[in-house]
């Protein structure tokens, strides 16, 4: 890719987005030479695995009931057709001792063999989607997990066992587990399938976390003495466009906040001021059906004020932290990228001392 793609990768609207080239449309005319083919096949048939030595799984899913066996579970879905639907539903508070916490019933309906009943339902809290979202990213990390909702946090709302908050992370958790049932690969990860049919994850959760403990220092290792010598310039291309749009979407998010605060303000007058009028006609005679008519006008705005605050709040907003939250998923997965570059760029130059280790050891002798 030249630079001028790169630098076109970071504009506001200059180009259309059938002009913009793939970072990655590179790889086919780098693939044609029977060369870098035979290269690329007899790297494909190595053991690919994570810093850590884990294995990772890039190929795609070869299962049979994905191709033949299909089922329409939704009548809603116009005209397509899926083998695996799930939904997220039915929040509850429980309340212990040692903590409160909301828990959402996850239904799953399939006809993939990989699955031992059609039907599954079980109840899952935060922390377990957590856990699974990790475990999708640990496993195909060249992958695109999709974003869950954040923890604590939500603009807005205080109360994180309010109906609101519950609700929201309910739609929210929805469309997580929704649009992994319907990527091609993680949907068929082994870590999505005990998320949908085990009953406890407890035993699972203990098993991840040597592992990850691991992993995390091994990063660590690789990345806390290393610098890249260069990042690739489609990547970093990447890199500088999600920066740019994070921006941007920063920017919207603090206009459309101020927007609300001073809706909700003008909100308060016009309800205070809709019942003055309607007060003030019952003493007055000839003014009476003039002030009802303003009165009635007034309700009528602050109505009209409060759906469009509403749609903003509940719509747009969601939807602005959705695309930042997308974007932080990029940024990771282009980190892991630097990692294994990093660790591939450490490996050579401990090659290249070696080599030179040896020649002077046989100068020596």
């Amino acid at each position: 890719m030249s630079a001028g793609n790169a630098n076109s990768l970071t504009s506001s609207g200059q180009q259309s987005i059938e002009e913009v080239s793939h970072p990655l449309s590179a790889e086919e005319s780098v693939l044609s030479s029977p060369d870098t083919a035979n290269a690329a096949i007899s790297l494909a048939e190595k053991d690919l695995s994570l810093l850590n030595g884990t294995p990772v799984d890039t190929s795609s899913p070869a299962s049979s009931s994905s191709l033949v066996n299909r089922l329409q579970l939704d009548d809603d879905l116009n005209g397509e057709t899926h083998d695996l639907f799930v939904s997220v539903d039915d929040p509850k508070k429980h309340v212990s001792t040692m903590e409160t916490y909301i828990t959402y019933r996850v239904t799953t309906k399939t006809t993939r063999t990989e699955f031992d009943l059609p039907e599954y339902s079980l109840r899952r809290r935060y922390q377990d989607f957590d856990w699974l979202r990790n475990k999708l990213e640990e496993s195909q990390p060249t992958h695109l997990v999709p974003p869950l909702p954040e923890k604590f946090v939500m603009k807005g709302v205080v109360d994180r066992f309010s109906e609101e908050f519950v609700e929201t992370r309910r739609k929210a958790l929805d469309k997580f587990l929704k649009r992994v049932a319907d990527h091609p690969v993680l949907s068929f990860n082994e870590n999505f399938n005990v998320f949908l049919t085990a009953k406890d994850l407890n035993s699972y959760k203990k098993q991840g976390l040597a592992l990850l403990t691991k992993m995390s220092e091994s990063v660590k290792n690789v990345t806390g003495g290393y610098k890249l010598r260069s990042r690739p310039l489609e990547f970093a291309a990447m890199l500088d466009y999600l920066d740019v749009f994070t921006q941007k979407l920063g920017t919207i998010d603090r206009i459309a906040q101020r927007i609300i605060k001073e809706q909700s303000e003008y909100l308060m007058e016009l309800r205070d001021y809709g019942p003055l009028y309607s007060s003030w006609a019952a003493f007055e005679g000839e003014l009476q059906k003039p002030l009802k008519s303003v009165s009635e006008c007034v309700t009528s705005c602050a109505t009209a004020l409060e759906e469009l605050t509403d749609d903003m709040s509940e719509d747009f907003l969601p939807v602005l932290r959705e695309y930042v939250l997308y974007i932080e998923s990029m940024k990771n997965v282009l980190k892991k990228r630097d990692q294994v570059q990093a660790e591939y760029e450490a490996k050579l130059e401990a090659i290249v001392v070696r080599k030179e280790e040896k020649i002077g050891a046989a100068w020596q002798v």
